[in-house]
């Protein structure tokens, strides 16, 4: 098996790569959070067999690293990632002025604060009970499930789990069904700290396509067929960072193919109520059989502060759920759960908030990509984010350049595996507009730095969580 590097990198993506282009992508990889602080890197020898490169070119490609202080290195020894001296993830948060593009999520709906006041009787009156809740507040249960039989999926409160948001959500799924050395199959670009989970969990991901104009659907099922996954982790709706939705009927043929193999189908819904304009409304997967296991959130339509999440799934594997919950929390915070109840009990209100500061959002973006020459944003008609095209395969580059105007900018190859789609960037379309003006011109800045031959390899790029 190759290194965690390597892996990384895509040997593909760094052939015939210069010593100097080639530490811009480690560093990159770094400041990312992709390889952590005092990780040990390969030596010179075995990267150099790895990457198919000269043993020179990687003794200067690490020398660069260490003369930035991004490795350290020991005669004869191991290297490691470090972090240049006084460059700290407190210091990165001292940058007021610096505007963060790897956190694609609105601040909270206007309310929440009704919402809360509403909810202290219904708080007061558990104060009588343990206060642990395992499954959920079954009033909260109810309403999730409520969700799902208005959208078309029968569910009832038995079958819904409350968590602790959806990657808390994930991260359990994972923990009671989950098989270390087992194939996942993953969208090629997808969430990366759902691809960090599965790692975590030990399994072997297998990519398929996913692109603006959405999913190569027969790739996807002769995947499930030929590989038989143990899992597949889908984003269906308004997919995250692509913005596409997968079809109603290629729903339902997923979902048989899925269960002919017997491959776990992990949805995420996080984004699905995240419509601008779409002009239709496709069934939950849920609809389509028993092998798949919904994940939700309010984060991304209330407040990304309210850590309250979901699970629905057929009642076998709630049981299985329950039973490993425990060996790691003991239940979903009471006060969210209850404002939760009464936020979706005015869903309308909710949507409607979403859909106006979604839409001036993305009005903001487009008018800021179609003044940069080369950029094409595709339709996005909800989610996020805005999927960028920049033309070339300068996304890393322009991530780094962009921290010398203020810019945290996650690269497109931070949502793959294997550190591919260099010319795709992702844009969140939540900020307020007028932030996103901002952003947009710093932005520009930042590409005629690239486009003009000058970088920075000196700055750091913090965003070693990407939302």
């Amino acid at each position: 098996m190759g290194s965690r590097l390597v892996e990384q990198l895509g040997v593909d993506n760094v052939a015939g790569t210069a010593a100097t282009a080639l530490a811009d992508r480690i560093r990159a990889l770094i400041l990312d959070g992709r390889l952590t602080v005092g990780e040990r890197l390969p030596s010179e020898r075995a990267l150099a067999l790895e990457l198919r490169r000269s043993r020179s070119t990687i003794t200067r490609t690490y020398g660069l690293l260490e003369a930035d202080g991004y490795v350290s290195r020991l005669h004869g020894g191991s290297t490691r990632v470090t972090l240049p001296h006084g460059r700290t993830a407190a210091g990165a948060d001292a940058d007021d002025d610096a505007i963060d593009l790897s956190i694609a999520s609105m601040d909270s709906t206007p309310g929440l604060y009704d919402a809360t006041v509403r909810s202290l009787p219904r708080l007061a009156a558990l104060r009588g009970t343990s206060g642990y809740s395992l499954r959920g507040l079954p009033e909260l249960r109810e309403a999730v499930a409520q969700r799902f039989r208005d959208r078309g999926a029968p569910t009832s409160a038995d079958e819904i789990i409350i968590t602790s948001g959806a990657l808390n959500a994930v991260n359990l799924i994972l923990t009671a069904i989950g098989r270390r050395g087992e194939r996942a199959l993953v969208e090629q670009p997808t969430f990366p700290h759902a691809l960090e989970a599965l790692h975590r969990h030990g399994y072997r991901l297998v990519p398929t396509p996913v692109d603006v104009d959405g999913w190569d659907t027969r790739h996807l099922n002769e995947t499930l067929l030929g590989t038989r996954p143990h899992v597949a982790y889908l984003i269906p709706d308004f997919h995250n960072p692509t913005g596409a939705t997968l079809p109603d009927d290629e729903r339902s043929r997923i979902v048989t193919t899925a269960r002919n193999v017997g491959t776990h189908l992990i949805v995420d819904e996080t984004t699905a109520e995240l419509d601008i304009d779409r002009g239709w409304a496709p069934a939950p997967m849920a609809a389509s059989g028993p092998n798949v296991i919904t994940v939700g959130s309010m984060s991304k339509i209330a407040w990304g502060g309210m850590r309250i999440g979901w699970i629905r799934a057929e009642r076998s594997v709630i049981a299985r759920l329950l039973a490993v919950r425990p060996s790691f929390e003991l239940g979903t915070a009471l006060l969210e759960q209850c404002i939760a109840v009464e936020l979706l009990d005015d869903m309308p209100a909710l949507t409607s908030h979403v859909r106006r500061r979604l839409r001036a959002g993305r009005d903001a973006v487009e008018r800021g990509v179609s003044g940069i020459a080369g950029f094409r944003m595709p339709s996005t008609p909800g989610g996020l984010s805005a999927w960028i095209d920049i033309e070339a395969p300068l996304s890393t580059s322009l991530s780094l350049a962009a921290r010398e105007h203020g810019l945290v900018l996650p690269p497109g190859p931070r949502f793959t595996t294997g550190g591919v789609l260099e010319r795709r960037l992702r844009i969140p379309i939540t900020l307020p507009p007028e932030r996103t003006t901002e952003a947009m011109q710093r932005l520009a800045l930042a590409w005629e730095d690239v486009r003009g031959g000058a970088h920075s390899r000196t700055h750091e790029l913090r965003h070693t969580a990407v939302i």
